[in-house]
C-alpha cells in the first residue's frame, strides 16, 4: 500500500550511507500520502486500558505530560497540546501497513508505531532518542530541526516525564509536508513543534542495551536452573597476601561468567525468547474453539483462505547445527532445518494464503506449531 522512496537512493545506498551515521530528510518518501486513521481514532485508542498514551502541554513554556486512558481530550486544547499513541500497529491494521515498507531492516530490530497528534506549537521539545527512527508526516505540517550526534548537550527536565536538553545546532531546519518523512539515528537532537493541525508517524526501532540483556540473561538462567557450577580452585597455592585477588583468580572468575555467554545453544534460546518478546500488549483474540491439527491441514488444502498475523506480534528463527529455532512472542519451536521456508513464512509475512500452506501440509511438526500459534490467537483467519 506504501511505496518508500529515499531521494533516489537504493535500500543498500541509504544504509552504507546514512544508517546509524547521520540523518537524513526523505522529501516525498510517500507519494501522495494518505492516513490510515484519523485524529478521532486516535482519540478512541487512548481510552483504552491496554493502550499506552500521553498527553503532552507546554502552555506558556510549562510542560506537562499526563498519562493514558482519558475519558476525554480537554488536556487536548487548541494550541501547545500533542496525543501520543505508542504501538497503535498492534491495534490498528491499517496503520500497521506503514511498517511494512522499512522492513528492509531486519524484523526483530523493528519495535512499534508511535501516532501523535498536535495542535499548532504542539511538541515534546528538544530531546534525544536512543534507537533510531522514522517520522512520517502525516494530514498538517510540523517544523523539525535535526542536529548531529557530535554535540555537548546538557540535560533539562521541565516535567519528569520529559528528558529534554538544551537548545542545538541544528543541519536540517525544514517544515514536513503530508508523505515527507525524516530519519533521525541514534543520539542526534531534535524538535518538532506543529505549525498546524497535524498527525506524525515514528516507525521505532529497538536497541537493547547492555543491562537490559545481561539482566534478561540472568532471569533466563534462574528460570531454567542454569548457572549453578560454582567457583573452585583444587590448584590453590600459598599467596604473600591474603587480601589481594590475584590475576588468576580474577581471569577464573571471569572465565566462569564467560563460559555462560560462550553456550552458543543456551544463548540463542534465550535470545530468541528475549527478542520475540512483545514490549506493548497485543489485541489477542483466540479461537472460542481451539483447533486441532487435522482441521488446519484442512483449511490449508481449502482456496481463498487468508491467516493474518496479529499486529505487533515478533517472530524470529535461529539456524542451529541440528534444528532450527523459531521463536514467536517469548517461546521457542523447534524446527527440523528441511523447514526454513516454512519458518520464513511465519517470520517474514504479515499473511499467508492456504495456497502458500499447501506445500506444509506433509511437514507435521510445522503444522502442530502453526495450530499452536493459531489457538493463541498470533494468527488469526479473517
Amino acid at each position: 500500500m506504501y511505496e518508500l522512496t529515499i531521494n533516489g537512493l537504493s535500500k543498500q545506498q541509504f544504509l552504507d550511507q546514512y544508517w546509524q551515521k547521520k540523518p537524513l530528510l526523505i522529501k516525498k518518501g510517500f507519494n501522495d500520502f494518505i492516513d490510515p486513521l484519523s485524529a478521532e481514532e486516535l482519540a478512541g485508542l487512548a481510552m483504552e486500558e491496554c493502550v499506552e498514551s500521553r498527553i503532552v502541554t507546554n502552555h506558556q513554556e510549562k510542560w506537562q505530560a499526563h498519562h493514558g486512558p482519558f475519558e476525554d481530550f480537554s488536556l487536548l486544547t487548541d494550541h501547545h497540546a500533542t496525543l501520543l499513541v505508542q504501538a497503535v500497529d498492534h491495534w490498528h491494521p491499517e496503520a500497521a501497513e506503514l511498517l511494512a515498507p522499512f522492513r528492509f531492516i531486519p524484523n526483530w530490530r523493528i519495535d512499534d508505531l508511535m501516532i501523535s497528534y498536535s495542535t499548532p506549537g504542539g511538541g515534546v521539545g528538544p530531546h534525544l532518542d536512543q534507537y533510531d527512527v522514522f517520522i512520517i508526516q502525516g494530514a498538517g505540517k510540523r517544523h523539525w530541526r535535526v542536529g548531529v550526534a557530535e554535540q555537548t548537550l546538557n540535560e533539562v527536565i521541565p516535567c519528569k516525564d520529559l528528558l529534554q536538553i538544551t537548545q542545538f545546532e541544528a543541519v536540517i531546519d525544514t517544515v514536513l509536508e503530508p508523505g515527507d518523512i525524516l530519519y533521525i539515528p541514534p543520539g542526534c537532537p531534535h524538535e518538532g513543534y506543529a505549525t498546524e493541525n497535524a498527525l506524525n508517524y515514528s516507525v521505532g526501532f529497538r536497541a537493547p542495551n547492555q543491562i537490559d540483556m545481561l539482566s534478561s540473561f540472568s532471569d533466563y538462567l534462574i528460570d531454567n536452573e542454569l548457572g549453578k557450577q560454582r567457583y573452585s580452585d583444587p590448584d590453590l597455592l600459598l599467596t604473600e597476601s591474603i587480601g589481594e585477588l590475584t590475576q588468576a583468580e580474577f581471569t577464573r572468575i571471569q572465565s566462569l561468567l564467560m563460559s555462560q555467554i560462550q553456550h552458543t545453544e543456551q544463548l540463542q534460546n534465550w535470545l530468541g525468547q528475549f527478542l520475540s518478546t512483545a514490549k506493548h500488549d497485543m489485541d489477542l483474540a483466540a479461537p472460542d474453539e481451539p483447533y486441532t491439527v487435522e482441521e488446519i491441514k484442512e483449511l490449508c488444502q481449502a482456496d481463498d483462505i487468508v491467516l493474518y498475523r496479529v499486529g505487533g506480534l515478533r517472530a524470529i528463527y535461529q539456524l542451529q547445527p541440528a534444528t532450527l529455532l523459531l521463536s514467536i512472542n517469548g517461546t521457542n519451536y523447534n524446527l527440523p532445518l528441511n523447514q526454513l521456508d516454512d519458518a520464513k513464512l511465519l517470520t517474514e509475512q504479515t499473511r499467508i494464503t492456504s495456497d502458500q500452506l499447501k506445500s506444509s501440509i506433509n511437514n507435521q511438526i510445522f503444522m502442530q506449531t502453526l495450530t499452536t500459534l493459531i489457538n493463541e490467537g498470533y494468527w488469526y483467519i479473517e
